[in-house]
């Protein structure tokens, strides 16, 4: 591995860290500067998701603001109306204008409120999708090498909560801030105009909730952090006990009690985690509280005390309460706003350095397009270790694969079969040694244009729960569907009767999660994944384990027909069952990571080796002492 790339994975690391994002939220700027970057990241994502709707919540929030506003004047002119009336100075018909305002001024404070929600939930729901592209196109587009990390699952797992919400959260912020300033400012226009002394008390009256909130931003942050792994292993817990795939060994083994202990130890100290978490919350909450409502008590103090020296008369007092309560309720949503700003910003740094993945991916992976065919592939001492692990799967691994050739892997458990063909497969990039196409090493190319050059199908290929059709089609995703080549696929690997006989043939969902769907066997869903492979028609075909899940004469048929099957591909299979690999044109031996033995199956037998040994236990499985017997 080169200094540059440990370098590469130590920061990456770093950036995984909990204690590393702790870090880096508490020295975070927190200037106008990152405040008005924030602001303008969201408003980009939200215009990009839909820009009329964007446009709608804007007028809708100005109308709300406007109506608010206007609720205070027209309150002054309905008491102005009331007071006149009890002097005598005027008739009920004075009442009417005031009274038809104030009820249609409520009725349009109302409506907004309704039309606003409804046009916040559906572009919260376009931001959210606009995310979701962005976090699979990451999580789908990193390499391997990523996956193999834990860290890498930490940060998922907060971004697929944090992507699809915080962003807009900020947007709605942003808008909410501009609906509070603008009726701030028609409601503080109409204080001034009764006491410019009111308005800087209720300003301030909000200060103390912005720098409780502050602190509040920074706890949800940090205990959200702390608590991703606990919420990875609730959830994991969640998915054994309720998925299909495990139900059966769950109820065989009685492992439902066991499990749903680990689950309630798992829940109840988070829960208490979370309490203590909420306590501090709560308390700085009514720390804020009680000294803005301090600064509001003083304000009407005030107002009582202008009222008896009769510089405020008593319509404008009944306003100036009116604005008061208004003022402060408007105040408290443009600190909260800002502070609901700050607190996303946390997490959205979080959810930048997992996008920042992509670009990088991008990078490590891109090179010129390789060519379509090649006539030699060649591994020349590859050498590769898992992260996080000291033993290294590879060790100096040498194979050379010419074009339209069998080739073979075997060895035991761990020798690093899988590792290779994922290798070969431009799935990893060895940490050292090359893998070299005609001469040139494959790093050079465009890791997704080789991987188009490839067809492997692995031991756990993915059993989709579509149709039997897309299931075959999925060899070729980015091409319309091939009907012809889906049947041709299915014939060449023995998978088209088992299809036939389904109740909508080729259209049948194979997987009873959905209505009409049927479950195949193992051997059926191989050969479904090896018509897969074939639909590909890609010139490099790897196999791991093809046969794995196929009765002994579905093995033998496959592999007598193998060359008429690849008709000229290249192939190269993994397998334990030896007795297989003998029709290969050469085999290789790894044991520990390491080719120990190559040749035919005649050369090696002769060589009388790690590979004639293992040949013969694994024959001697099948045969009795009287088989055995020499005859007399």
């Amino acid at each position: 591995m080169t200094e540059g790339s440990k370098k590469d994975q130590e920061s990456e690391r770093a950036d995984f860290d909990p204690v590393t994002l702790a870090i880096q939220a508490k020295t975070s700027r927190k200037s106008l500067g990152r405040f008005r970057d924030l602001i303008a990241r969201s408003v980009r994502l939200v215009w990009y998701a839909s820009r009329g709707l964007f446009l709608c919540l804007i007028a809708v929030q100005i109308v709300a603001a406007l109506a608010l506003a206007g609720q205070v004047l027209v309150v002054q002119a309905l008491l102005n109306a009331i007071l006149g009336l009890a002097d005598g100075q005027a008739s009920m018909s004075t009442l009417w204008t005031p009274v038809v305002m104030l009820a249609l001024l409520s009725a349009l404070t109302a409506i907004t409120g309704a039309v606003q929600g409804s046009i916040q939930r559906l572009l919260g729901e376009r931001v959210a999708r606009t995310m979701w592209h962005r976090v699979l196109d990451v999580s789908t587009g990193v390499s391997l090498r990523h996956f193999e990390a834990p860290g890498f699952y930490d940060r998922l797992q907060r971004v697929q909560s944090s992507a699809t919400s915080r962003p807009f959260q900020v947007t709605q912020s942003l808008i909410s801030l501009a609906g509070a300033f603008a009726a701030s400012v028609g409601v503080g226009i109409a204080i001034v105009s009764l006491s410019p002394l009111l308005l800087p008390l209720l300003v301030l009256g909000g200060i103390p909730m912005l720098l409780t909130s502050r602190r509040e931003s920074r706890l949800e942050f940090n205990f959200t952090v702390a608590q991703t792994q606990s919420q990875r292993l609730r959830q994991y817990l969640i998915v054994l006990q309720t998925r299909r795939e495990e139900a059966k060994e769950i109820r065989a083994f009685n492992l439902a009690p066991s499990l749903r202990s680990r689950f309630d130890l798992i829940y109840s100290t988070y829960l208490a985690d979370l309490g203590r978490h909420l306590r501090r919350r709560t308390l700085l909450n009514i720390v804020g509280n009680l000294a803005s409502a301090f600064v509001l008590a003083v304000t009407l103090l005030v107002l009582t005390w202008l009222i008896s020296q009769g510089k405020v008369g008593v319509a404008a007092a009944g306003a100036a309460i009116v604005a008061i309560r208004m003022l402060a309720s408007q105040v408290q949503i443009l600190f909260g706003g800002m502070q609901q700003i700050f607190e996303c910003g946390l997490f959205l740094d979080d959810v930048d350095g997992f996008m920042r993945l992509g670009p990088a991916t991008a990078r490590e992976e891109g090179g010129r397009e390789p060519p379509e065919d090649f006539h030699a592939v060649e591994v020349q001492n590859v050498r590769f270790t898992y992260p996080g692990s000291n033993r290294p799967a590879l060790n100096g691994v040498d194979l050379r694969i010419d074009a339209g050739e069998v080739v073979a892997l075997v060895g035991e458990n761990g020798s690093g079969k899988t590792t290779l063909a994922k290798i070969l497969a431009s799935l990893y990039d060895p940490d050292s040694g090359s893998v070299r196409w005609d001469g040139i090493d494959g790093r050079e190319y465009s890791r997704p244009a080789m991987r188009d050059r490839v067809a492997v199908i692995f031991q756990d290929f993915v059993r989709y729960a579509l149709s039997a059709k897309e299931n075959i089609a999925l060899g070729r995703p980015e091409e319309p569907v091939d009907d012809a080549r889906v049947l041709a696929a299915a014939r060449t690997a023995g998978a088209d009767r088992t299809i036939d006989d389904l109740p909508m043939g080729y259209r049948t969902p194979l997987s009873r999660m959905f209505a009409g769907g049927q479950d195949l066997s193992g051997g059926q869903w191989q050969r479904i994944a090896l018509a897969r492979a074939f639909y590909r028609d890609a010139p490099l075909v790897i196999l791991d384990e093809p046969s794995a899940a196929l009765d002994p004469r579905a093995e033998f048929e496959l592999f007598a027909s193998l060359r008429d099957v690849l008709a000229g591909r290249t192939a190269l299979f993994i397998s334990h069952r030896f007795s297989t690999a003998r029709t290969a044109d050469r085999i290789y031996v790894l044991d520990e990571g390491r080719v120990v033995e190559t040749g035919s199956h005649d050369e090696l037998m002769a060589a009388d080796g790690q590979y004639a040994d293992l040949f013969r236990l694994q024959a001697a499985a099948y045969l009795t002492a009287d088989d055995s017997a020499e005859p007399d």
